[in-house]
């Protein structure tokens, strides 16, 4: 009896299926659950499937990869900064200027933000005195990523940055090629030490904790004796 009520219930198609056995039914229910609630499970499941992917380990991860060189990239928009006497000019970068000296590479988004973030790294390399024949800071401002509007302060900073620090190099990225190339974050700062010949030897995005500091600077000294 309970078996005739449940088909009186259920649309008609339902007692064929029951005729056709446990796989008809299998069928139906496949079919009709995806009409009555497909999309919405879809959209559910698209949703969880984004989630995933932006939230993954690897999605947020960088390219870059200890005791390898990094992936090669350049910048003609607007490219390295240099000084001819008292005025600045532009000219192409090409990553493969990293090999040669060791290097603390820093890249950082053009968001006083993400400059203070690290600038205790900063302080630090200036306290440690590296000599400049084997050493050279290089900092990688991607203009691009800035705050709408502060283009300009942004240019004016990293002119001013290297003026103070002519030794320093100093490339302003207009269109994010080296994030891009290296797979760094928006909004954020990155630590590179290289070794001569522009392997990496630590890397790390976000602000670096004391001791992190600590170990940079020294690495750095003991890559250069």
């Amino acid at each position: 009896m309970a078996a005739v009520i449940a088909l009186e219930v259920v649309p008609p198609v339902v007692a064929v299926l029951v005729a056709a056995g446990s796989t008809g039914i299998n069928t139906f229910f496949k079919f009709y659950f995806y009409q009555r609630i497909g999309n919405k499970m879809k959209k559910q499941l698209l949703a969880l499937l984004c989630s995933s992917v932006l939230f993954s380990p690897l999605a947020l991860a960088h390219s870059l990869k200890l005791d390898q060189m990094l992936p090669q990239t350049s910048v003609s928009e607007a490219g390295e900064i240099t000084l001819k006497g008292q005025d600045t000019a532009y000219q192409q970068w090409h990553s493969s200027a990293l090999s040669g000296k060791v290097r603390i590479v820093h890249h950082l988004a053009g968001r006083s933000a993400a400059k203070e973030k690290n600038q205790a790294v900063i302080d630090a390399i200036k306290a440690a005195h590296f000599n400049q024949q084997q050493y050279q800071t290089t900092t990688i401002i991607n203009a691009d990523d800035a705050i709408v509007g502060t283009g300009m302060f942004v240019k004016s900073s990293a002119e001013k940055g290297k003026k103070e620090n002519p030794h320093s190099q100093v490339v302003l990225d207009d269109n994010s090629t080296v994030k891009k190339a290296w797979g760094l974050k928006e909004k954020e700062s990155a630590i590179i030490v290289l070794d001569k010949s522009g392997k990496v030897k630590f890397v790390k995005e976000g602000k670096l904790s004391s001791d992190e500091i600590t170990q940079v600077i020294q690495l750095t000294k003991q890559l250069l004796q």
